[in-house]
């Protein structure tokens, strides 16, 4: 499709954005709408995927039919082969009169199953056998009927994942999945996420009868930075609190920190300065304070060779990025060691550490040296990733409260969410 084409399609569907992604699921959507095959959408909760079937629909040739969109999530579980397929009267308690389902009223249109990965596996069967052969059976009744609807579903699930556990058979993903289209969540959209903003500011401005609220430029960069674990629902959500609360019309940074929860903070990228002068992106400060451990240990590594050379009656003159060490000297006679300023010296960039100054006699060295041989042995069956780290934090505070998360989340300074998201990544018991 040409780009002018996409853009119409954008205006004609309220989408905005200029993602080279977004762009490319609408493409997709339009070249697809023609044929009557079935579509599966993915994508994260609130990134828009409700629109994709309205496009569907309105670009193909059953667009003068019905359009109906179920919410397969918001059905409970005995009811919805009812509201699906129908049921016959007396069919069971509270069924006074025939009742047809969604795929009947549908026939010659679409239909729109949003949160398919929630029926259940009873429901899916049902559904692989309109999908086969374009037949359905009514709750209660032994007659089949036909139907012709196209089927466009939705799910913000893993759906791969889900047959291999079996919670979604592997047949009818592979009827649904015939064209997949994959909506970008808004974290991979960020040319679009101060546009989205300043449209959902207009539209609140206008309902609201008052100015529309703007962004300071470090207001931009935290907007733009920030996770958005809800997508365009949570952008559009936040822009109307702010809208209705602030009565300062311009939001400084400050004032839209206070609006953005504070457990998606930590996904904010942060720069590190390494001591050659790289840059390395991090994402959380956690892992800057791993490195931080990491870069003191090796500190460490570098303080005991040191002690080493002491022993051996060596002159020590270290130049190093980030540490700067006075010669040190040995007089085994006085079993006292010094350097020519009474001390060591020891700057650092990521650690602000102060000046050490000591004196120890041979039996110290000896007991320091014995002590460097136990580190090394021990410190070769600790984990050595940030990820081991982290899992093995969790794991010592887990046991150290006895599983209570609330207190385990307050020690490691993370919200108990959080908290329950890493054992589940880390599969903690």
């Amino acid at each position: 499709m040409q780009q002018s084409e996409i853009q119409t399609v954008k205006h004609r569907f309220g989408i905005i954005g200029t993602s080279e992604l977004l762009s490319r699921a609408i493409d997709i959507a339009v070249q697809v709408a023609p044929t009557d095959l079935s579509v599966l959408i993915t994508g994260e909760s609130g990134v828009g995927k409700e629109n994709f079937p309205q496009i569907i629909h309105f670009y193909s040739h059953r667009k003068h039919g019905p359009y109906i969109a179920v919410n397969c999530g918001a059905i409970p579980e005995g009811t919805i082969d009812s509201e699906l397929f129908g049921h016959e009267k007396g069919s069971f308690t509270g069924a006074t009169a025939d009742r047809k389902g969604y795929f009947e009223v549908a026939d010659g249109g679409t239909i729109f199953l949003d949160e398919v990965g929630e029926l259940p596996l009873s429901t899916q069967v049902r559904l692989l056998r309109v999908l086969e052969a374009g037949e359905f059976i009514k709750v209660g009744s032994s007659k089949t009927q036909k139907t012709n609807v196209r089927v466009v579903a939705a799910t913000n699930l893993n759906m791969a994942q889900a047959t291999r556990e079996g919670k979604f058979r592997e047949d009818l993903f592979y009827r649904l999945n015939t064209v997949p289209i994959a909506i970008p969540p808004l974290r991979e959209r960020k040319e679009d996420i101060v546009l989205l903003f300043r449209k959902f500011a207009s539209d609140f401005a206008e309902k609201y009868r008052m100015p529309p609220v703007k962004l300071t430029e470090d207001a931009k960069q935290l907007l733009t930075n920030y996770y958005w674990n809800g997508n365009v629902r949570q952008l559009k959500n936040i822009t109307e609190q702010i809208s209705v609360i602030e009565q300062q019309r311009e939001i400084s940074a400050q004032i839209l920190r206070t609006y953005l929860p504070k457990d998606e903070m930590e996904r904010l990228p942060a720069l590190l300065t390494s001591y050659s002068g790289d840059k390395k992106t991090f994402n959380s400060e956690r892992e800057i304070l791993y490195q931080v451990l990491f870069d003191m240990k090796k500190d460490m590594n570098d303080l005991k060779k040191i002690v080493h050379d002491i022993i051996n009656n060596k002159q020590v003159d270290i130049q190093q990025d980030d540490m700067n060490f006075q010669p040190v000297f040995i007089n085994k006679n006085d079993n006292l060691y010094s350097t020519p300023t009474s001390g060591i010296e020891i700057k650092s960039e990521k650690a602000n550490r102060e000046n050490i100054q000591f004196t120890a006699n041979m039996d110290d060295i000896e007991d320091f040296q014995e002590a460097d041989e136990y580190n090394v042995l021990e410190s070769d069956s600790k984990p050595t990733s940030l990820s081991d780290m982290e899992r093995q934090m969790i794991k010592d505070s887990l046991e150290k409260y006895s599983g209570k998360r609330k207190l385990a989340a307050k020690e490691l300074k993370i919200s108990e969410r959080t908290l329950y998201r890493k054992i589940k990544e880390y599969g903690i018991e």
